[in-house]
């Protein structure tokens, strides 16, 4: 990148966050705690504040939405209200109520009598979290970086620049409380440039975690110097098999679809089995119509609708298979197998989120081993596959990567290992050939007074 865009004050600003990170490492989990719950406080507190300063992004957000650089749902997942505000001051007293992530040891082997190694959970050091649209999204990677030890440099959108300022600024008002918290805990960057600076500095930042838009992620992937934890597409499925439940296919198919479109693990396609009815298949699409959703199916769809003239069905072409229209917009096909199912989700998914809805067993599992997706669900809706939900508090972001963490990343995504070495004076030259052979006898880390 252009050497005019590493200035003496991000090159400063990152390595600050280097050092906090090393103080967060050692925190206690009471202080931890301690700090979310003030942060909770804080925002209720301010919650006028905040309202405030997002009327502004949300007026600078219409003019966005009207020149056609910025999209409807981009406009609406800006927007903070007190729910939202309570919501965010909830979810960071849950994450204080999580286990602590760090200090678990997860293995011990006695190398010798007197030489014990352990793998221990600690934190990966300092994030770059980018996100787009939503400012909850400050207060949430806070929460988690925080419980979890590291470091974060947050950078969100212009459109909601404002109220991501404030709530950096509440996060941070509180953290001053503490003389235990150092510097640098929590940062805020402002301009693009600081971004595409600060991702080549590979020296202070560990990973970073980009929320957003496909082209946002594939940007950072092909331009970062820093591991990558991320997904581009959320192009989820439903699957109705054959031996589907009517009652459970309506209240799936329509939470997927209906309940928050603009979000990464709603469903963007819909997969129905060929024996499944005509009226179950088209109750279903004539009331995601009525609720405004565009419909767009295979042929084999529209043949079995031919003579329902009220339907409006558009044909939908390859490219609709691979799109994330987080929209009022959905793919329709009918297969004639499970396999024909799984086989259409593997080649055009993206391994965030699928489901099938059936009520048989052996087909679900079979189902659900045979997809390659971070979340597999049976009889429940694509929707549930977020961090909250599944029980971690909240989020940092959805991982299709292959790496230490996939899907929902909470605290468990956010801390690494290291490994300890206990010894008495040994060499490795004691080992081996005509020395000592090892033991490599596994320790019980539940019992062990170093776990």
């Amino acid at each position: 990148m252009n050497a005019p865009l590493k200035t003496n004050g991000l090159v400063e600003q990152a390595k600050t966050a280097r050092q906090a990170a090393l103080t967060l490492a050692n925190l206690s989990t009471e202080q931890k705690n301690e700090v979310l719950r003030a942060i909770a406080t804080n925002l209720r507190k301010n919650a006028s504040r905040i309202l405030e300063v997002n009327q502004q992004d949300q007026e600078f957000a219409k003019t966005l939405v009207t020149e056609g650089k910025l999209s409807g749902s981009a406009y609406k997942r800006l927007v903070l209200n007190p729910d939202k505000i309570e919501q965010m001051a909830l979810n960071m007293e849950s994450v204080a109520d999580l286990p602590d992530p760090v200090g678990h040891c997860h293995m011990g082997t006695r190398l010798d009598q007197g030489l014990d190694l352990y793998r221990v959970s600690c934190p990966i050091g300092v994030l770059l979290v980018i996100f787009e649209s939503r400012p909850e999204v400050v207060v949430q990677i806070s929460a988690l970086t925080i419980k979890s030890g590291n470091a974060v440099i947050l950078k969100g959108g212009s459109e909601a620049q404002h109220s991501n300022k404030v709530l950096s600024e509440i996060v941070r008002e509180t953290l001053t409380q503490f003389d235990f918290v150092p510097p640098g805990a929590v940062n805020l960057l402002n301009t693009r440039e600081e971004v595409s600076g600060i991702m080549q500095m590979s020296d202070c930042i560990d990973m970073i975690i980009p929320r957003g838009s496909a082209d946002l992620v594939r940007y950072i992937q092909a331009n970062s110097r820093v591991p990558v934890l991320a997904h581009a597409d959320g192009v989820c499925h439903v699957y109705l098999h054959e031996d589907a439940d009517p009652e459970k296919s309506k209240e799936i198919v329509w939470d997927a679809k209906l309940q928050y479109p603009a979000v990464c693990n709603a469903m963007e396609t819909l997969l129905v089995h060929e024996k499944v009815s005509d009226a179950l298949l088209g109750g279903l699409l004539v009331h995601l119509q009525e609720k405004q959703v565009e419909l767009r199916v295979c042929e084999k769809t529209r043949q079995r609708f031919i003579h329902q003239p009220a339907l409006q069905l558009q044909d939908a072409v390859k490219e609709d298979w691979t799109t994330e229209y987080t929209d009022l917009i959905l793919s329709v096909r009918t297969v004639s197998s499970l396999e024909e199912a799984v086989d259409h989700i593997n080649t055009f998914g993206s391994k965030h989120t699928d489901t099938i809805v059936t009520e048989n067993s052996t087909q679900a599992e079979w189902f659900m081993n045979q997809v390659d997706a971070a979340s597999v669900i049976w009889n429940a809706s694509t929707r549930f596959s977020d961090g909250f939900r599944y029980g971690f508090g909240a989020e940092v972001g959805v991982s299709t990567s292959k790496t230490h963490a996939r899907g929902p990343v909470g605290l468990e995504g956010l801390v690494i290992y290291k490994y300890k070495l206990y010894g008495q004076g040994q060499g490795v030259a004691r080992y081996g050939g005509d020395g000592k052979p090892f033991l490599h006898e596994t320790i019980d880390v539940n019992s062990s007074s170093h776990s």
